[in-house]
Formats: C-alpha cells, structure tokens, sequence
C-alpha cells in the first residue's frame, strides 16, 4: 500500500511539474482529486486580495477549473500584483456531484505575491484531507 500510495504521488508531481504554465500570468492553480487519481474538472475558485491597511478583502477574479483541473489565467503578468491573496477552492458542488460526502465545503490558501516570478498555487484534494504548496 505504501509503494503504491508513493507512486500515486510520484506520478501526480510529474505531471504538476511537466504542464507548462502561461507566463502572461503571473498565478495559475490547480486541483488534483488524490482519492480518483484524475484532475478535479469544474470546480469553481475565488481570487481575493487583501487590502493591508482594513484587514478586508476584495473579489479580484473567479473562474472554474478546465477538464485538467487547472486555471491558468489568474492575474495578468504585465502588471505588478504584490500583496496578500486568498484562493478558495468552493469544492462542496465537485463532491456532492459525485454523490460524496466531504469534510470540507470549501479549502482556502493565503499567500503573499512578490515581484514578478510566475507562482503556481496547486492542491491535492480528498474528501477528508487536502495540502498545497508552491509549484512551478
């Protein structure tokens, strides 16, 4: 079990990092479903920014994952997008469409942009467990 369970990863890595990202984007993100094995298509995510001063946040984009579980196009790379931003992965529908209960309504990912530098905000996804980490 735990040979296969590392190969499911393994194999979920390589394909994070073998899909070339848009560079005139400065943040993309992605699901991948752990307990399917397959992207997680159709799952609606909100882009916010936090205004540092009120501690408040603004809607600054939402769209819905494509059939590779992936939004590529989040913040156009031509302009500087420095701050704090929050990406809630609204995965309630994605779950209740495949008839599974889930522990999570929802899974949100805080993060500060600086510079320039393309960042990919990826999650592994389960029902009852989820973790991220800053891709290529």
């Amino acid at each position: 079990m735990k040979t296969l369970l590392n190969a499911l990863l393994f194999t979920i890595a390589a394909y994070t990092f073998s899909y070339a990202q848009k560079t005139d984007y400065q943040l993309s993100s992605h699901i991948l479903d752990v307990a399917k094995g397959e992207p997680a298509s159709g799952v609606s995510i909100k882009l916010e920014k936090m205004n540092e001063q009120t501690q408040t946040w603004s809607l600054v984009d939402q769209k819905v994952t494509d059939k590779n579980g992936r939004i590529t196009d989040f913040l156009p790379a031509n302009a500087a997008n420095p701050g704090i931003y929050r990406l809630t992965y609204l995965v309630e529908p994605y779950f209740k469409k495949s008839k599974v209960e889930s522990f999570y309504p929802f899974v949100e990912v805080v993060f500060r942009l600086k510079g320039t530098s393309h960042y990919h905000v990826p999650i592994t996804l389960s029902a009852y467990g989820y973790s991220t980490y800053r891709g290529n």
